[in-house]
């Protein structure tokens, strides 16, 4: 090798850099501290030549600095150097210090080294850092090399101390300035051909976190996150490698090369490695610039005391500042709370506090098998929770929840897509699936199945298979038949998943009117109308969640009319449940002697997550919706009911949740049940403030469909109402029908996914089915109900 004062090859920091040596172990952070090792003592040996020839060997008054990655040991193989001639403008200055740079430069260029250089004085770097927020944050790492080192510490002191004293004017600037660098070099977890510096969770995103650390706003992760930057670093430097080029542009025409000098199988799990590092640095900066903005709203002067403004939730949980957080008083561990924790935060487009995290997962205890019914709509509930599901599912996976809950998941997790109509890797594609399919759930009879299929629907998209339908279809069986779904549910989900592509693929590939293309779509629904209908919304959800080329308006138009005519092939099979039964259990003798002496039997069972509510009382105009809103008004959340009236008697089984952690006692719910009947409304009078304060977003806004379903009953008009549930929505169900004069007979209520499905058999007041002008009114009649148009009154 030339000596370093004189001589420097490109191929010598190749030789230092081990180009054999890149899957032992620790061999990245050694060879990236020989390679800033040898670039320092070679601008050092340049400096110091020059000094002599110019000034006679005196450094006093001018000193050479690195910043960027040769000032904090990270440089790779074929790195920039970034190097500061300083100087005190007075025993140094004028030709001499341009001697010296030159001096410097020109050797380094001429040996092929990427300069970047500046020459400036202590106040010069400190002017130069207040005006410009990039030379800023590079400066903050100023290292000193050779020379005066009175003067690199000068700098690195002025730097850190206005760094520190402007971080709060500063912050919006650099927040800004984030943005727009990751919408001009795009997203290192979604490009093919990522930018590994300067593309969202590259390099460049660590510097912002040291840059907030040094402001001494907030702390940043540390642990996986620097294992993380470690592995990207171990990237780029096989690409400089590889390239013989100090490029940070993962192309595609070197990616089997650099996976193969990392002792990765191919380019995918090359891409894989990317993918999952980035993650976890744009989790990072994503999380500590949201404390570095707390801190910096605790610091604005307040008059009086400051007091934490904590929101309740429900659940032992609060919004705190924009996240999530658990109530002193909860318990960790506890799989069904953090469910529950991540929709409510999801449900709100906030993220859980990274306290929040750990807590929750710390000492978690293990799904039981199957899932429990409480967890299983909890985790239904997450679904179905819109957009905010994206960075709540982010956090849990980096977290190693989701992989706790579906282990199939890590098989696909960060896996790239090489289709150009994809715009997301397996994983964010399956989640970005969910969101769209929660849109669309209201169109579907079973928006649990939709939502679940939606997540599953690619869980086959692994290495080494040809036909990921036929291949995930047993796999999304397996998981749903783990979460505790039943037989018919799992069947299914495995049947959506294998032919999730069959209705697409029928539309663009087949003449959608030729009526053999319409009896092939229904024999893969086998004939089920419902089926039909989750085919088609989980079909445009994965399209749409797949990119703006895999749904055209051509594609959708093809989809939605062989779905019509299929749709009209199958009209009047459609499946209908059928009248609630088995309530004669509950008419005990002891019960029925009660009930002849004038009183309710009510009793109230807790169960995991909430309770079962009995009421057996003699049935009543209006006992439907006073016991809806009696439950409404004591903070509890109804999740399904089976209502049954047998021979007078109403025998109803109410499954509730309790968001406040209470559970009313059964004797206070009987009297209160006894005052209502009485025409004393003073138990529902806490009903109207129901949702006050608990931080629920907005219902959604699309209007509510109610149906009637002819020829369900011979003995009863059947009513079905979809709608967006809130709190007291039964009531108002109730009190429309009351208002009405209908009698419910029997009723199933279910809430999937924040929508409910409810099926009434209802009579008039004689006891026989209502006639077509009172069918219609009381149809308009419950949609304006549901929707809020028409409220019923409380008090």
């Amino acid at each position: 090798m030339d000596d370093l004062r004189t001589g420097h090859r490109p191929t010598d920091r190749l030789d230092l850099a081990g180009t054999r040596d890149f899957t032992r172990p620790g061999a990245g952070r050694d060879r990236r501290d020989r390679v800033s090792s040898f670039g320092l003592r070679h601008a050092a040996g340049l400096f110091d030549e020059a000094c002599t020839a110019a000034l006679g060997g005196r450094t006093s008054g001018v000193a050479l600095a690195a910043v960027g990655s040769l000032a904090r040991g990270d440089a790779g193989p074929l790195s920039d150097y970034d190097l500061v001639l300083l100087h005190d403008g007075r025993t140094v200055r004028g030709k001499q210090v341009d001697t010296v740079a030159d001096a410097v430069w020109y050797p380094l260029w001429d040996a092929g080294v990427r300069l970047d250089h500046a020459v400036r004085t202590p106040a010069e770097s400190r002017k130069v850092a207040a005006d410009d927020l990039g030379a800023a944050v590079g400066l903050l790492d100023i290292a000193h090399v050779a020379g005066d080192p009175v003067l690199s510490a000068a700098v690195q002191q002025s730097v850190a101390h206005d760094w520190r004293s402007n971080a709060r004017k500063r912050l919006p600037e650099l927040v800004e300035q984030v943005g727009l660098r990751h919408a001009r070099h795009g997203d290192l977890t979604t490009a093919l051909e990522p930018d590994l510096k300067e593309a969202r969770g590259g390099l460049r995103d660590m510097t912002i976190l040291r840059s907030l650390t040094a402001a001494w706003l907030t702390d940043r992760p540390h642990g996986s996150v620097d294992e993380a930057y470690e592995r990207l670093l171990d990237v780029r430097d096989a690409v400089h490698v590889v390239t013989g080029r100090g490029r940070d542009r993962l192309a595609r025409e070197d990616q089997d090369a650099t996976a193969a000098l990392l002792g990765l199988p191919d380019a995918d799990a090359l891409l894989t490695e990317v993918v999952r590092s980035a993650r976890g640095v744009a989790f990072a900066l994503d999380s500590t610039l949201r404390r570095a903005s707390q801190a910096q709203r605790a610091r604005t002067l307040r008059v009086g005391p400051r007091r934490p403004t904590l929101r309740p939730l429900g659940f032992g949980l609060f919004e705190h500042d924009g996240e999530v957080v658990l109530g002193r008083r909860t318990p960790p561990g506890d799989q069904l709370l953090l469910m529950r924790a991540a929709a409510a935060a999801a449900r709100r487009n906030l993220p859980l506090a990274p306290v929040t995290v750990r807590n929750l997962t710390r000492d978690l205890a293990p799904l039981p098998q199957p899932w429990s019914e409480a967890q299983r709509a909890a985790f239904v509930d997450l679904l179905a929770s819109g957009p905010g599901l994206v960075q709540v599912w982010e956090a849990l996976d980096l977290a190693g929840v989701i992989a706790q809950w579906i282990p199939e998941w890590k098989a696909v997790s960060s896996r790239p897509q090489r289709s150009p109509v994809h715009r997301h890797t397996v994983d964010r594609h399956l989640v970005e699936t969910v969101v769209e399919a929660a849109a669309r759930r209201r169109d579907v009879d079973r928006p649990d199945l939709l939502l679940v299929t939606a997540l599953l629907h690619d869980i086959g998209k692994i290495a080494g298979v040809h036909d990921h339908a036929v291949e995930g279809a047993p796999v999304a069986a397996s998981i749903a038949r783990r979460m505790g779904f039943g037989p018919d549910d799992v069947a299914a989900v495995e049947l959506l998943v294998r032919q999730h592509l069959a209705l697409v693929d029928l539309a663009t590939r087949r003449d959608p009117q030729d009526p053999s293309t319409v009896r092939e779509l229904v024999a893969v629904v086998e004939e089920r109308p419902e089926l039909l209908e989750q085919l088609r919304a989980l079909t445009e959800a994965d399209a749409v969640a797949a990119g703006p080329s895999a749904w055209t308006s051509w594609r959708a138009r093809l989809v939605q009319d062989l779905s019509a005519l299929a749709r009209d092939s199958l009209a009047g099979r459609r499946a209908l449940r059928t009248e609630p039964g088995g309530a004669e259990e509950l008419l005990t003798p002891q019960v029925m002697e009660r009930l002849l002496v004038g009183e309710a039997h009510v009793a109230v069972v807790p169960v995991e997550g909430g309770a079962r509510v009995e009421v057996v009382d003699r049935d009543r105009m209006g006992l439907f919706a006073d016991t809806a809103g009696l439950l409404a008004a004591h903070g509890l959340v109804v999740r399904s009911a089976r209502l049954r009236t047998v021979e007078e008697t109403a025998v109803d089984v109410w499954h509730v949740e309790a968001p406040a952690g209470e559970l009313p006692a059964a004797a206070d719910l009987a009297r209160d049940l006894r005052r209502l009947a009485g025409g004393d409304r003073g138990p529902l009078r806490g009903l109207g403030r129901q949702g006050e304060g608990s931080g629920e977003p907005a219902a959604d806004v699309r209007p509510t469909r109610a149906t009637v379903e002819p020829g369900a009953s011979d003995d009863a008009t059947v009513i079905e109402v979809r709608a967006a549930d809130r709190p007291g929505l039964l009531r108002d169900i109730g009190l429309t029908m009351t208002r009405l004069g209908l009698v419910v007979r029997s009723a199933h209520v279910a809430t999937y996914a924040g929508q409910t499905l409810d099926t009434f058999y209802v009579t008039g007041a004689q006891g026989l089915t209502i006639d077509p002008p009172q069918v219609a009114r009381a149809i308009a009649a419950l949609i304006d109900a549901c929707d809020g148009t028409r409220p019923g009154a409380v008090g």
